[in-house]
C-alpha cells in the first residue's frame, strides 16, 4: 500500500507509548483510532490502520500492550493465542481506556486531522472502543465482535456518540444471547445500528485467520464507511 506510516510517541501522562500512524494520500482527513485485538498491533492491525489511511482517514493503531509487553505481535492459533490471552489477563481495562483516550488527544493535535475522530476496535479492541464511547473521549465509536460488552452494559447510557455493532451469528465467545442483551439495553436509542453477519464466525474481518468471511468483511467495511462518512 503507497501511503505514508511510521511509528509515533503518544504522550500518556508522564510517559508515553507508541502507535502506528498512516496518512492518507490527500494529506488532511478525520481521525481514526484502530484498536487491536489481543494479538498486539501485527501485521494485520497495521494492513487495517493503512487500508482506512487508504480510505482517507489519519489512521492511528495504539499499542495497547505497552506496559506488560511493547510492539508485540502475535499471530492466531498456538502459543501465540495463549500469549495473547495471557496479555489481555494482565492487561487493566480502564488504563487502556485511558490510553485510548490519550490517543484521541494526540490525534486531534496533529495538523493533518481535520474533523472528529472515530474509533473501531476489534475483539478485545471492539470492547475498548465502545468504553472509549462511554467515556466520550471519541465522537464515534465501531466494534467488531467486541467481547464482554454484555458484562459492561451499565454504562451503556453514558455512550451519547454514535455507534456500531458488528456481531457474527456463528460466533461462541459471543452467542446471540449476548448480542440480543446489548440490542435489548441500546432500543429505542438513534445513536446505535447493529448488524449481524450470518454464517460469519469471530474475527471474519481478518484474511490471514481461519475464520475470514470475504463476503462479511467486505459488507461490514463497506457499512462502516459509511457510517463513519454521516458521523464524522
Amino acid at each position: 500500500m503507497s501511503v505514508t506510516s511510521q511509528w509515533i510517541d503518544i504522550p500518556a501522562g508522564n510517559d508515553s507509548f507508541g502507535g502506528y500512524l498512516a496518512l492518507p494520500k490527500g494529506g488532511k482527513g478525520p481521525g481514526i483510532i484502530i484498536i487491536q485485538e489481543i494479538f498486539g498491533v501485527n501485521g494485520h492491525i497495521r494492513d487495517v490502520t493503512e487500508q482506512y489511511a487508504l480510505d482517507g482517514y489519519v489512521a492511528l493503531a495504539p499499542d495497547i500492550f505497552w506496559r506488560t509487553q511493547p510492539r508485540v505481535e502475535l499471530g492466531y492459533v498456538g502459543a501465540d493465542r495463549d500469549k495473547g490471552i495471557e496479555l489481555l489477563q494482565k492487561t487493566d481495562v480502564q488504563l487502556a481506556v485511558q490510553d485510548i483516550g490519550s490517543a484521541a488527544a494526540a490525534l486531534r493535535q496533529r495538523p493533518e486531522v481535520n474533523g472528529k475522530i472515530a474509533a473501531i476496535g476489534y475483539c478485545f479492541g471492539g470492547r475498548l472502543a465502545y468504553l472509549a464511547a462511554a467515556e466520550g473521549s471519541v465522537d464515534a465509536a465501531v466494534t467488531y465482535y467486541g467481547g464482554g460488552i454484555q458484562n459492561q452494559l451499565d454504562v451503556a447510557d453514558k455512550v451519547k456518540v454514535p455507534i456500531q455493532f458488528h456481531y457474527a451469528e456463528l460466533d461462541h465467545g459471543i452467542p446471540l444471547s449476548a448480542v440480543g442483551e446489548v440490542k435489548e439495553r441500546f432500543a429505542g436509542r438513534d445513536n446505535a445500528e447493529f448488524h449481524l453477519y450470518p454464517n460469519a464466525d469471530h474475527g471474519f474481518n481478518c484474511s490471514v485467520r481461519a475464520s475470514y468471511n470475504q463476503h462479511a468483511s467486505a459488507l461490514a467495511h463497506g457499512r462502516t464507511l459509511t457510517f463513519l462518512a454521516d458521523h464524522l
